[in-house]
């Protein structure tokens, strides 16, 4: 499948409004406060431009990295006495295997039926993105999401600043002159800057748990199950706060907030809470 192959309407939309934020911030919240070519002005407008390029080169990645394909000579080998968990079906206990794409599922694999086929670690697949969210391209997701949310909140201070505080240029514009501007940027910017740091957090969670979307909707029935059975139902992928953080961000601290993926292997396997414990199967 090719990636960002094809007319999206939702990347439209993303695409106008990043521009139409970053023409406002700059051209209008920023010169009416501070004056565009004063020495503030160049500050905050070089400071807005850096975060909105960030902002935009890891979408851009985000859309057109691959989530990660399940390679076709995939065989699970359940004799390797170093991957010791292996993921069962919840019924019949038989590994994991996918009838549409007729191969077998890495562990945390599971299938898309927008991208029509199978994606490694899938989180989920996002319309905005007109692509998965999976293991190869989840740290740049997460990143982009994060200056998104930078971007949004630093748009609304200096949206809320450049109308509370009395502006240099007032003698030279009529005013509400740009008041069309300030409700369409405060109607997008308010919802937005919630939905996205709610969306933040909501997956800085996950990480922390190292936990994709899928895994907590499954974890949830699980613990029902396991709760039912008198059992305490356990996360077999959570190593640990900091561990699950750099499987994810990475082991170098200077790298977290740039969109590099060196760290991350196949895909095929993951570490396990179970590693140093007796073989354990785990129903999917």
């Amino acid at each position: 499948m090719k990636r960002g192959s094809g007319f999206s309407f939702h990347v439209t939309v993303v695409i106008a409004a990043i521009a139409f934020i970053y023409f406002s911030t700059v051209f209008v919240f920023i010169d009416q406060w501070f004056g565009l070519w004063s020495s503030p002005g160049m500050l905050n407008a070089v400071f807005f431009t850096v975060v909105a390029v960030m902002c935009i080169s890891n979408y851009a990645l985000a859309i057109y990295t691959d989530p990660g394909q399940v390679p076709s000579s995939f065989v699970p080998d359940v004799e390797d006495p170093d991957n010791i968990v292996h993921e069962i079906k919840r019924k019949g206990g038989d590994l994991r295997y996918c009838q549409k794409c007729s191969l077998y599922k890495p562990p945390r694999a599971h299938h898309c039926r927008i991208c029509n086929r199978c994606i490694l670690r899938m989180d989920h697949h996002c319309v905005w993105m007109n692509n998965c969210v999976g293991h190869a391209n989840y740290k740049i997701f997460f990143i982009f999401v994060m200056y998104a949310v930078v971007a949004c909140i630093y748009s609304l201070v200096l949206l809320a600043g450049s109308i509370t505080i009395d502006s240099p240029k007032d003698d030279q514009q009529s005013e509400g002159s740009y008041r069309v501007v300030y409700i369409i940027s405060g109607l997008i910017l308010v919802p937005l800057s919630l939905a996205l740091g709610f969306f933040l957090c909501w997956h800085f969670y996950l990480i922390m748990q190292n936990k994709t979307t899928i895994e907590y909707q499954e974890g949830v029935r699980a613990m029902c199950v396991a709760e039912k059975g008198g059992y305490v139902y356990s996360h077999p992928y959570d190593l640990g706060a900091y561990e699950n953080l750099i499987a994810v961000l990475g082991p170098n601290v200077l790298c977290w907030l740039l969109p590099s993926t060196k760290h991350i292997d196949s895909g095929l396997r993951f570490r396990t809470s179970f590693d140093n414990v007796p073989r354990t199967p785990v129903s999917k």
